[in-house]
């Protein structure tokens, strides 16, 4: 397996693990079609998925790449959940809730589907995309080109599998936390069609992180089902039509700590509650679709794309044990539809200037319905006769808290790679954004991308990017502070501004250095200042995270690459170093500490997820057929309150994972493939989260050592 790095889409190197890398030109240049009609809409399949990529080249960017061959070498195979992939990238660090931090920006993500936004949803601990259904999956980020925007910490484009020669496989997968993972996939044509499919199942004791360090925490059983389905139609040999369409239906309970001290509530006459007794679920759901028309000459290349999502989360509460240890029980229903057109081009006008240029526009529409169960308090409806803060009723009484708001985003962009010489490139262009939601904001955003190839082997860039992030607009909290006062329920404070859109100047410079044949290192730093700086944390039921902004940010870093690969032999090395800063909160007022609103306005604190150091690194051997890997990650501890909020960082941790995996060639019946995984080799304990710090909800600790084993048989 390997792990490719790209700084710009004009060189592609070897990057670790042997995860590979090919630029859509030597993707075009293969090998002619057959006479075999089956070869021949394969080979055509191909080409226009080579002119498709050339819309999006990812020029200065810095791209690194996993694919298909790669997952299945990294222990755990295409079982991994999609973030345990892309945390073998550099600069990337996990979170809670399968969170990933890319630069020290609080997720950011936007996902992609063969070059297609997929709208964001509502998910906490699902993961609604799967390894399963990805023939490669890139991690885009630094200073983009103009095509990307919104969500530019990184971009994550997974190109779907091109399985199409009439074959499959069935395996099963399991092991420790009562897991166990049943899968089937199968790929195959008829005529000009071509279409791929997956199904997969999970069941396991370990849904969410273990909030206090056990192996198999108390009540925290996940069941969770995905499908995947790709068809493709060889309109000619110019143009091709396309349908993606995917399902997740994803259930967890809420893990329990035992031994916890109750608020000294008391609900129709009952003061304690078994804390380890706790019953509170959440399910999540999504659905997708992506139909897309491409069609591509020797100068042009176009594509529109229609798309979709649908998704909800259910909350369902314990309601007597959350009053007694939250103060609420509420019972939530949010939904989020999310629909638009992707129309782009390249246009290949001279031999030193091409052309592109896109039309982005996307609706989305949210609704929420809560119920949620509180103690009413002194002052609650007017009652004065009272001590201040007292409880004046055991028995709960109901709000309801109904509401929808529908937003609107316009994009467009265009760019021209000019190539000043043959070893230099320059890529600029203009970016223009409307966001109409709960604020009507807007911005034009230069980008620039200079990159040289002084030397064979040798490639440097230079970029800058202006940046417009709307906040994550179904994340926006639509709730009544005043309903809630004087009661269990009551927000810290009542200052409630509406979440700004952030503003950023970023600036990233790099270098890649082909060493030796087989050898790569690279060097990437990057500087980032911004207003209105997006953050979002976690304020209680349901669990959710709501974005805020800090008035200034400040993100900074540096980050190493290597990787080698030589016959068998595949091995990758990275580090990064980051911080993360922010001053003065001023939106969602009412979450915070009026203590810590103080202190934050006027002074510069880490951010939650800002984790000093960052790294990974893997080996990988193949010998008579058995493959031996590992893979490491390394975090240096995220933000926890210390003498002041966010002031000192958890202890720094490493987690060693093993796998072992043989095929089975020439058996009867065969072929089969047989692995064994070791998750957390050393059984490490480590704290993710302590429950404290800005926007930081319960504590979670690192999946202890895990043992699992599959079978696989191809048909």
């Amino acid at each position: 397996m390997a792990l490719t790095v790209s700084r710009t889409a004009l060189i592609a190197g070897a990057f670790g693990l042997g995860l590979t890398f090919q630029a859509a030109a030597a993707r075009a240049d293969e090998a002619p079609p057959t006479k075999d009609k089956v070869q021949d809409i394969v080979v055509t399949a191909r080409r226009l998925n080579a002119a498709r990529a050339s819309i999006q080249p990812q020029i200065g960017a810095s791209t690194y790449t996993i694919d298909s061959k790669a997952i299945e070498a990294l222990p755990g195979g295409d079982n991994t959940a999609m973030n345990q992939v892309v945390l073998q990238a550099p600069g990337v660090a996990q979170d809670s809730y399968g969170q990933l931090h890319i630069r020290g920006e609080h997720n950011g993500l936007q996902f992609r589907l063969n070059g297609v936004i997929l709208p964001e949803g509502l998910s906490v601990f699902s993961q609604a995309l799967s390894p399963r259904l990805a023939e490669k999956v890139q991690l885009i980020t630094g200073a983009l080109p103009a095509e990307y925007g919104l969500r530019t910490a990184g971009i994550v484009d997974i190109t779907s599998k091109t399985q199409f020669d009439n074959s499959g496989s069935v395996s099963i997968y399991g092991g420790s936390h009562g897991q166990y993972q049943p899968s089937l996939e199968y790929g195959g044509n008829s005529g000009n069609l071509n279409y791929f499919v997956s199904l997969s199942y999970l069941h396991s004791q370990l849904g969410v992180e273990s909030p206090d360090g056990r192996s198999t925490p108390l009540h925290d059983q996940t069941d969770q089902i995905q499908g995947f389905g790709y068809v493709e139609d060889i309109i000619d040999p110019a143009s091709k039509v396309s349908l993606i369409v995917g399902s997740s239906v994803q259930r967890f309970q809420i893990p329990d700590l035992s031994g916890q001290a109750t608020n000294g509530l008391s609900v129709n006459g009952q003061t304690t509650y078994p804390s380890d007794k706790l019953n509170e679920n959440q399910k999540e759901l999504t659905h997708y679709a992506i139909a897309s028309y491409l069609h591509t000459t020797d100068r042009f290349t176009g594509q529109v794309s229609l798309f979709a999502r649908y998704s909800t989360l259910k909350f369902s509460p314990d309601v007597v044990g959350d009053l007694l240890y939250d103060g609420i029980a509420q019972t939530a229903d949010k939904g989020d539809t999310a629909g638009g057109i992707q129309a782009e081009a390249v246009y290949k006008l001279t031999d030193s200037h091409t052309l592109r240029a896109g039309l982005i526009a996307e609706i989305d529409r949210s609704t929420s319905q809560t119920s949620s169960q509180v103690i009413p308090l002194c002052g609650y409806q007017g009652v004065t006769d009272c001590v201040d803060g007292a409880q004046i009723s055991e028995q709960p009484v109901t709000i309801i808290d109904n509401g929808a708001r529908t937003s609107r985003t316009y994009s467009v962009y265009a760019q021209d790679e000019w190539k000043l010489l043959s070893s230099l490139t320059l890529n600029y262009g203009l970016r223009f954004d409307q966001f109409e939601g709960y604020r009507t904001e807007n911005q034009v955003s230069p980008r620039a991308n200079l990159v040289w190839t002084p030397l064979k082997g040798t490639t440097l860039h230079i970029g800058y990017a202006r940046y417009f992030t709307p906040p994550p607009f179904e994340l926006v909290a639509s709730e009544s502070v005043g309903k809630f006062a004087n009661t269990s329920a009551q927000a810290p404070g009542s200052l409630d501004t509406t979440p700004y859109a952030e503003r950023a100047n970023y600036y990233d410079i790099g270098a890649e250095q082909v060493v030796v044949p087989g050898l790569t290192v690279g060097l990437d730093t990057y500087y980032k200042t911004s207003k209105h700086l997006i953050d979002e944390g976690q304020f209680g039921a349901p669990i959710i995270e709501t974005p805020f902004n800090y008035q200034d940010g400040l993100q900074y870093g540096i980050e190493f690459s290597s990787s080698y690969q030589h016959g068998p032999l595949s091995a990758y090395f990275n580090l990064a170093y980051q911080r993360a800063q922010g001053r003065n909160i001023v939106s969602s007022q009412f979450n915070f500490d009026p203590g810590d609103l103080a202190y934050i306005k006027n002074n510069y604190i880490y951010l939650d997820h800002d984790q000093k150091f960052t790294g990974s690194a893997g080996v990988s051997y193949l010998w008579l057929g058995t493959r031996f890997s590992t893979d490491l990650i390394y975090g240096g501890g995220l933000r926890a309150d210390g003498t002041v909020p966010n002031g000192r960082a958890l202890s720094p941790y490493t987690q060693v994972n093993l796998g072992v995996s043989h095929r089975f060639a020439k058996v009867p019946t065969g072929p089969y493939e047989v692995r064994l995984d070791v998750i957390n080799l050393f059984d490490k304990r480590y704290e993710i989260r302590d429950g404290t710090g800005v926007g930081v909800g319960a504590p979670q600790y690192g999946q202890r050592r895990g043992v699992f084993v599959g079978l696989t048989k191809a048909f």
